[in-house]
């Protein structure tokens, strides 16, 4: 506790001893807690009379809104408008559009400097952000771009772990009463001359115009009802200007853009594409076929200019949020097993202009048919045995390397060269060292063979390397197997009657989600077709359609889908086609 003090007094030296003693007491319990952002990142929250007072993220120590509101005069303060706090809340940065400027003028900070946010009207904090730019920057820009990188807000997971109170009424100072009183004046001048201009006039959060009716008659009200800085506080549709809205977009970095993008497409896929009878659904088939969908025109998704990079790691923070759960349904093939549709996030999410309703109920009717598959990479790739480690050690390679048959044939070639075991009077053949005859023979050989063909040679060395398997979804980080990838199963089964069916199995292991494959064979084929669990399969399910429909589906996989016909097995049990007169 100690240390904890004096970090707390280094970073907010306007702490008195007293308050020091107040924030970390002596004898009071002080628990620790550990925590991760929906980005990854490793939290430590200090924890005091139940609420959470500090947090500390890359061994910088934080304000807590519970402690801001004891101490609300901690950090410099900048005020926004109230229904901005709910963008905060979810996510979004203070961009410096929402930023009331007073007549006394704003706090002088510089870039990175650690500041509160309050609402107009009150001086207690509902966030705590990082400047990322100084005052003078912010002014010289003429209050445009993004001022705050909010890091806590009130109503978040983080105030959640308090006991969830509301922020304490604390009169403004003076300047702000002031300032209010000045809003007030310039409401009246602009009801008298609604031709007026006003320069000191506050403007408006980037986000505001997804406010609600009664939120935006609200700022109205504040701001004055016949012109505003900011027209995003009216109806988009009507008063908002294209102009304004790409410049709210363009304030935004690269990468916030492409978050934004993923969120906003991976809410209306789950709102209006994806159903409960989807469920498991692979996650490359939800972002490929389900999300691409819910991408604006020109526009494109790419995770990789994202902050997450990894899509994977993306569904893991939307899983922190417990909007769905996300399961390994098999070694490197993960899918989407529940979705809570009563999320408030997506309860809340509002369908972009453009995707009306009408379309969006025939984009689900029509999902099965319009999906696009994407056939993964798969590379062999084999893995350095006990035995063989003498044979790879010369060139820096040990056990359970990794390597490619090329690589392998390489390593193999320099080692024969640099050792000269080339046959003098047969370059075809190689002379077998101890090494070689350890490696690549049989007891019952050793004594028998001293010289190997090439071919037998590398095959040999491939043949008693572990085999390992490479697949590459689009989109996704290469994944290495141990084994070689099971093919395709395609058999078919007797039932009652003498009725034939068609199981499918394996498909999750290509990409292929299982229930869309049932759905499309059923329309192409007009027979039944059902998922059932995979005998001896752990996590995997069997596609089971009536008749012998290895034909349609030899179509669909070796054209449509451009699986290489070597990871498909069981095609040669399709019917033979009779003669036609």
């Amino acid at each position: 506790r100690r240390k904890l003090r004096s970090e707390v007094a280094a970073a907010f030296p306007t702490l008195s001893t007293e308050q020091l003693a107040e924030l970390v007491p002596n004898k009071e319990e002080l628990n620790v807690i550990k925590i991760h952002s929906h980005k990854g990142e490793a939290i430590t929250v200090y924890m005091n009379h139940r609420n959470p007072v500090l947090f500390e993220v890359e061994k910088v120590l934080y304000p807590t809104v519970y402690t801001l509101w004891v101490y609300p005069d901690l950090l410099p303060a900048f005020a926004t408008w109230p229904p901005v706090l709910q963008k905060l809340a979810g996510g979004a940065d203070l961009m410096l559009p929402g930023v009331v400027v007073p007549p006394s003028g704003l706090p002088q900070v510089q870039r990175g400097t650690l500041c509160a946010v309050t609402l107009l009207g009150s001086r207690a904090p509902v966030a705590v952000g990082v400047a990322t730019m100084s005052t003078e920057e912010m002014l010289a820009a003429g209050m445009k771009g993004k001022g705050f990188a909010v890091l806590h807000t009130h109503l978040d997971h983080l105030w959640e772990y308090g006991d969830k109170s509301s922020p304490p009424t604390l009169a403004p100072l003076a300047t702000d009463s002031a300032a209010k009183e000045s809003a007030g004046d310039e409401e009246e001048l602009q009801g008298k001359e609604p031709g007026s201009s006003c320069s000191p006039e506050p403007q408006q959060h980037g986000d505001i115009r997804d406010l609600s009716l009664k939120d935006r008659d609200t700022c109205a009200e504040l701001l004055g009802k016949e012109e505003l800085h900011e027209s995003r506080a009216a109806e988009p549709a009507e008063d908002a200007s294209r102009e304004d809205q790409q410049q709210a977009e363009d304030s935004r970095t690269p990468q916030e853009q492409m978050d934004a993008l993923f969120n906003q497409c991976f809410f209306h896929a789950l709102k209006c594409k994806v159903k409960k009878s989807d469920l498991p659904l692979l996650t490359s088939t939800f972002l490929g076929s389900y999300m691409v969908s819910c991408c604006p025109a020109g526009k494109q998704l790419d995770i990789k200019k994202s902050s997450y990079k990894k899509f994977s790691k993306f569904l893991q923070c939307m899983q922190h949020q417990r909007i769905l759960q996300v399961k390994e349904l098999s070694k490197g093939v993960e899918g989407i097993v529940d979705v809570d549709w009563k999320h408030p996030d997506i309860k809340a999410f509002a369908v972009p202009e453009g995707f009306s309703s009408a379309s969006a109920a025939q984009d689900n009717r029509s999902e099965d048919r319009e999906q696009v598959y994407h056939a993964p990479e798969i590379i062999p790739l084999y893995g350095v045995s006990t035995k063989m480690i003498p044979l790879f050690q010369e060139s820096g390679h040990r056990k359970g390397s990794i390597l490619s048959s090329s690589e392998v044939r390489n390593i193999i070639i320099n080692y024969v060269k640099s050792n000269e075991l080339v046959d003098e009077t047969d370059k075809n053949f190689v002379k077998v060292n101890a090494i070689l005859c350890d490696c690549l023979l049989d007891k019952s050989e050793q004594d028998e063979i001293s010289h190997l063909k090439w071919d037998e040679l590398l095959s040999r060395c491939l043949e008693r390397l572990q085999p390992l398997h490479q697949v590459t979804f689009p989109g996704q980080e290469p994944v290495v197997r141990k084994g070689n990838i099971e093919p395709i199963d395609i058999s078919i089964a007797q039932r009652s009657s003498n009725k034939k069916v068609t199981i499918i199995k394996n498909l999750e292991l290509y990409g292929l989600d299982p229930q869309w494959v049932a759905n499309t064979l059923q329309q192409k084929v007009q027979a039944s077709a059902t998922i059932s669990p995979a005998p001896g399969a752990k996590d995997r399910v069997q596609v089971q359609i009536q008749g012998n429909q290895i034909h349609h589906l030899a179509k669909m996989l070796l054209e449509e889908y451009q699986l290489p016909r070597k990871y498909i097995q069981g095609l040669e049990k399709a019917p033979k086609l009779g003669r036609r007169k």
